[in-house]
Formats: structure tokens, C-alpha cells, sequence
């Protein structure tokens, strides 16, 4: 898997959402994470970071950040979005399902796009949970793309509700966030448990 992601790393941030090069994309994620993320300094686990978009987005924000990524090329970029922008995140390559965090060392749990594409879901949520402190978020952005792929958000929300009480889900259907309007399905889920 960590092979296909490299090669991906080199256009990953053309996609609107995925680089946050665009000022009103950029500020629409910003503020969907200030209305879902406790206030900073929160520390924030970013799980499958990619090129460290919101990593670095959060940390301008004054969050403590730290992300993990399967693919050497994304954390390289990620280093690179770091450096240019002035911040400070540990990234290291290593799985997003496993990262590399001791238990209740966060305060957030932050993946988007990363949940669908494991293996074993229900054992990566596990895992997560436990990285949270007392208190501690969950904050999963996930979809149905038109594509195929993804997970519906029922679905993801019974596989949550296996390890956590509460499990809100709003829909994230403005295309200020992606660039461009959208037909599938997207949504954040919230857990604040």
C-alpha cells in the first residue's frame, strides 16, 4: 500500500482538499476543525497525515501536532509543508491503523480519508480510542465517493458506537470544502465520549 501513496505524493495536493492551496477551501477546513476540535493547545494525533495539510493547518492554529503516514514520499512532503510554513510536527512514516503514540497521549484522534482504506477497521478504531486522554475527540472525515469507494456513514457510525457512546455525523456537502460542488456522500463524525 505504502508504494501506491509515494506515487501519489507528488500530485496529492492537486485535489482542493487535499492541499489547501485555495484561501476559501483553506478557511472552510478551518473552520469545520475549530467547530469540531477542542480549543488549542489541544494535542492532535493526525492519522494517515498525507502531505500534512491539516497537520499544518492545526498547528498555524496553535494545536500541539504530531502525524503519521504509511508513505515515505507523503512524509517527506508533509516535512517540506512544515518547514515552508513555520511550524512545528513530528511526522513519521508508519501505520495509520497502529501509530506509533502511547495511550491517552492525545487529546484528538483527527483521520480523514482513512478509516475506509484499512484493513480492519474495528481493531484500527480500537487502537484510537485508547490513544485518547480522558475527554479526548474522535474526529473521523470520511464518505461514499462517487467512485465506489469509502464508507457509508452508517456504517461507520455502528463501527464508532463499538467502542465509544456518542457518535454525531453532519453532513459535509459544501463545496467550499472541496472546491467544487460534490454529488456523493461526505461527512464528519464527531465523538467527544
Amino acid at each position: 500500500m505504502s508504494e501506491f501513496w509515494d506515487r501519489e505524493a507528488a500530485t496529492f495536493d492537486d485535489e482542493p482538499d487535499h492541499g489547501l492551496r485555495d484561501p476559501g477551501v483553506r478557511a472552510a477546513w478551518g473552520a469545520l476543525l475549530e467547530r469540531l476540535l477542542p480549543p488549542a493547545p489541544a494535542g492532535v494525533a493526525d492519522l494517515g497525515c498525507g502531505t500534512g495539510s491539516l497537520s499544518v493547518l492545526l498547528a498555524a492554529a496553535g494545536y500541539r501536532v504530531r502525524g503519521v503516514d504509511v508513505a515515505g514520499e507523503m512524509v517527506t512532503a508533509a516535512r517540506a509543508k512544515a518547514e515552508r510554513a513555520g511550524v512545528d510536527i513530528e511526522f513519521v512514516q508508519g501505520d495509520a491503523s497502529a501509530p506509533p503514540y502511547a495511550p491517552g497521549s492525545v487529546d484528538v484522534v483527527l483521520a480523514r480519508h482513512v478509516l475506509w482504506a484499512l484493513p480492519d477497521p474495528v481493531e484500527a478504531l480500537a487502537r484510537w480510542t485508547e490513544l485518547l486522554r480522558p475527554g479526548g475527540r474522535l474526529v473521523l472525515i470520511e464518505g461514499r465517493w462517487s467512485t465506489g469507494s469509502g464508507i457509508p456513514a452508517d456504517h461507520c457510525q455502528e463501527l464508532v458506537l463499538e467502542h465509544r457512546r456518542e457518535a454525531l455525523l453532519e453532513r459535509l456537502d459544501d463545496p467550499g470544502l472541496w472546491g467544487r460542488p460534490i454529488d456523493d456522500e461526505r461527512y464528519a463524525l464527531l465523538s467527544r465520549e
